[in-house]
């Protein structure tokens, strides 16, 4: 991972900002030399020449802290990578996404089921949490959010709380078009960073 991390930080540093903003949906600070990246409601400054990462928004430090695993590599190849095209609005699970029936097994299996108990008889607090994140409600099972950890890669997530019968349950979709902006390994890490934060 630390080479993927180097390797991003380098090529960053190599891309005109122009582009870079205009495919991220990012701004760009030029007195600074920084990446301004809003995810889940938070802005995020990214400084290629200083290898910088930072935050002053509330709540900013379980980015940049306990996710900073994910967050980083994520946030750093979707500046490498990220394109200027439109959503499809075609939801998809991750298993559906090409390698992803091999990839979202074993050790690294989402979890869902954990975000399901948390929220499994409290859709209200689901929601509350979604929109503390930037979140959008959506119309989608009991109670259903659209999460931005990076702009052009919204997260859906869809709760079904537990009844007599059922036990709750959580469903994580993402916009087909997030195969052509990111390479798999970090469609899964922005998945695992969209449910973590609402834990």
């Amino acid at each position: 991972m630390v080479s993927g991390e180097e390797k991003a930080w380098e090529l960053l540093a190599s891309l005109p900002p122009e582009e870079v903003c205009r495919n991220t949906q990012a701004a760009y600070d030029a007195e600074e030399g920084a990446y301004i990246l809003v995810s889940c409601g938070m802005e995020v400054r990214i400084a290629p020449k200083e290898r910088k990462i930072c935050s002053n928004a509330p709540g900013s430090d379980l980015l940049l802290q306990r996710m900073s695993y994910f967050f980083k590599l994520s946030a750093l190849w979707y500046l490498c990578s990220a394109k200027d095209i439109a959503l499809s609005g075609r939801l998809v699970s991750p298993v559906n996404l090409k390698g992803g029936q091999l990839y979202f097994r074993g050790s690294h299996v989402l979890p869902n089921d954990k975000v399901a108990q948390k929220y499994g008889t409290d859709a209200a607090g689901f929601i509350a949490r979604g929109k503390e994140l930037g979140g959008e409600v959506l119309e989608h099972g009991d109670a259903a959010v659209r999460l931005f950890p990076l702009p052009r890669v919204p997260v859906v997530l869809i709760l079904w709380t537990q009844d007599e019968e059922f036990p709750p349950r959580m469903d994580l979709l993402l916009d087909s078009t997030c195969e052509m902006q990111l390479p798999l390994d970090i469609v899964w890490s922005i998945a695992m960073m969209s449910l973590l934060i609402m834990l």
